[in-house]
């Protein structure tokens, strides 16, 4: 038996939830599908085509909902995935760009037009520094990336004051 979340993000998807669920399980190691439900006889048109998917990545559980046009991704919402190297921020921004669009500062949109901010942990805690100036140096780097590059962010945070 599955264990529900109190609160589950619903992905609306234009009749290609299983193809989107299935390519983010193949980028995530830590994935799977939980559940899946199919349309019954209340929507003869779809009767029998998958209506939901519930899938976990990392832990974290997800609803799919194969809804149709009405509702396209925007960035109003995205998901931020913390990674631990620059390895990691290069690969998640290579397979979750691929077919999508990059942006500043960490985000991309998938190529379902779902938003994903890819953020170094290291970019996280340089931000939290009590020294203001660090901080800003660090902020200030990060603007002008599209992928972020831990590397550059380092130099800027370790930069010296005027």
């Amino acid at each position: 038996m599955t264990t529900i979340q109190k609160i589950t993000p619903c992905l609306w998807f234009n009749f290609n939830a299983e193809e989107a669920v299935n390519y983010y399980l193949s980028i995530f190691k830590n994935s799977k599908i939980l559940e899946v439900s199919h349309y019954g006889d209340a929507m003869p048109k779809h009767k029998g085509k998958v209506l939901t998917l519930r899938f976990e990545i990392e832990g974290q559980q997800f609803q799919a909902l194969n809804g149709g046009a009405e509702f396209p991704f925007t960035e109003a919402i995205s998901l931020s995935v913390d990674c631990k190297t620059q390895e990691e921020v290069d690969g998640l921004w290579s397979k979750l760009s691929a077919g999508g669009s990059e942006s500043q500062c960490g985000w991309l949109k998938d190529k379902f037009g779902l938003s994903w901010q890819i953020v170094p942990r290291a970019l996280t805690e340089m931000l939290k520094d009590k020294d203001a100036d660090k901080a800003t140096r660090v902020m200030q780097a990060m603007f002008t990336m599209s992928k972020i590059d831990i590397a550059r962010l380092q130099q800027a945070y370790n930069q010296k004051g005027d």
